[in-house]
């Protein structure tokens, strides 16, 4: 005789409940997509699977079934997406995971998510967005497209816009984050979409509950953008750019962060695998290690490169005759700032002067007049007196 475990029988119930729904979701999905409980990140979740499935829109979308709680419709071919894109009828309260990576999609429409108000996760991964608002005449440009994610804690956009993306996506995207009021999002996903500066240092400060911020591979040269916003900030992801040193002003930004008296967690930087130059720019980075409360990661792996030759790891070089460079580079930015104040303090006074003086015409000639004609009398008394003198021959 078998005894039968509490374990096996779950074991059982999971294989079963698998087999019997895979496959079922119904009339208008095609054969390519599965319904069911599935094993997901360790769970058992009821998951609508439309992987590959050679689908041109997302129509069966409306027709999920109601307790669907993972929807992965990835590798399929969809340009554009539509207004409500799950339908108007049900609302998918149990909804919590949306991945729609690798769709070719071009533009998502303003109206495009409803019924997705319980959803914490949304990856849109590997797709050709454009969110610009001129692209080839046409206005992609949807400040709203994610205004429905009241709940959104992670938004995935590796990879997702166009090559060679516009130099105003961080306008683009900042607009997004303005008016799709983001307020719970914690984690952003940037990677690998060729970024080389911020024009807008705004880009991140609608997002105040951010705690991961991730722009790995991409080619930034430098911090511009600000991050002292952003006081939940606990993870900067600089891995793969374009780095060959990190600006002082940069560094003094983390340690102004980190030192926020409202702070919760210790910031954690990776500056690891950028093309940093062996020479007096980057002891500035050597020596912020080794003081700020920031927690570098990957420190003993950062490398440099001296005329594009073997790499050296930065941590353990000598900088003995960068002391006078490193000086001058960590006194730069307060210097400009004093002589920036300087320069307006010296304006305000000038502006105040004239303005007194302006004011105080009236007063200011009335007691300079007296003045100028006592001196004006003088001066025509030493002439009268100069002119009756007889002149003396010798």
């Amino acid at each position: 005789m078998y005894r039968i475990t509490t374990s096996t029988l779950v074991l059982a119930i999971i294989f079963i409940s698998t087999t019997v729904f895979a496959g079922t979701c119904g009339p208008k999905f095609p054969t390519e997509c599965i319904c069911g409980n599935e094993n997901y990140e360790s769970m058992i979740r009821y998951v609508v699977n439309c992987t590959n499935a050679g689908l041109q829109n997302t129509s069966v979308l409306e027709f999920m079934p109601p307790e669907v709680e993972i929807l992965i419709f990835t590798g399929n071919n969809i340009p554009q997406l539509p207004w409500n894109v799950f339908g108007t009828i049900n609302d998918y309260t149990s909804l919590t995971i949306v991945d729609m990576s690798n769709n070719h999609i071009r533009e998502i429409r303003g109206k495009t998510y409803h019924h997705v108000q319980n959803v914490k996760r949304l990856i849109l991964n590997h797709n050709n967005l454009s969110i610009s608002r001129d692209d080839d005449e046409v206005n992609h440009h949807h400040p709203r497209v994610f205004s429905n994610f009241m709940n959104l804690e992670a938004l995935h956009l590796t990879d997702a816009f166009d090559d060679n993306t516009s130099p105003h996506l961080s306008e683009d995207l900042h607009d997004i984050f303005v008016n799709s009021n983001l307020a719970k999002l914690q984690k952003l996903h940037l990677e690998q979409n060729e970024i080389s500066h911020f024009k807008d240092r705004k880009v991140f400060c609608d997002l105040p509950s951010l705690r991961d911020l991730h722009l790995g591979d991409n080619n930034l040269k430098e911090v511009n953008f600000d991050i002292k916003c952003l006081k939940n900030l606990r993870f900067l992801d600089l891995e793969r750019n374009k780095f060959e040193y990190v600006k002082a002003k940069d560094l003094i930004l983390m340690d102004e962060l980190e030192e926020r008296p409202d702070r919760t967690a210790n910031l954690i930087v990776d500056f690891n695998l950028n093309p940093f130059v062996c020479d007096c720019k980057i002891s500035v980075l050597h020596d912020w290690i080794q003081q700020t409360a920031v927690t570098v990661r990957n420190e003993e792996n950062l490398m440099c490169f001296r005329n594009h030759t073997k790499p050296e790891p930065i941590m353990k070089m000598q900088y003995g005759k960068c002391a006078s460079s490193k000086l001058r580079a960590s006194m730069t930015g307060h210097t400009m700032t004093l002589i920036f104040l300087l320069i307006v303090l010296s304006m305000i006074l000038i502006a105040l002067v004239a303005a007194l003086i302006y004011v105080s015409r009236d007063r200011i000639k009335y007691m300079i007049t007296p003045v100028f004609d006592t001196v004006s009398k003088k001066v025509h008394y030493t002439s009268i007196k100069d002119e009756d003198c007889p002149e003396v021959h010798v």
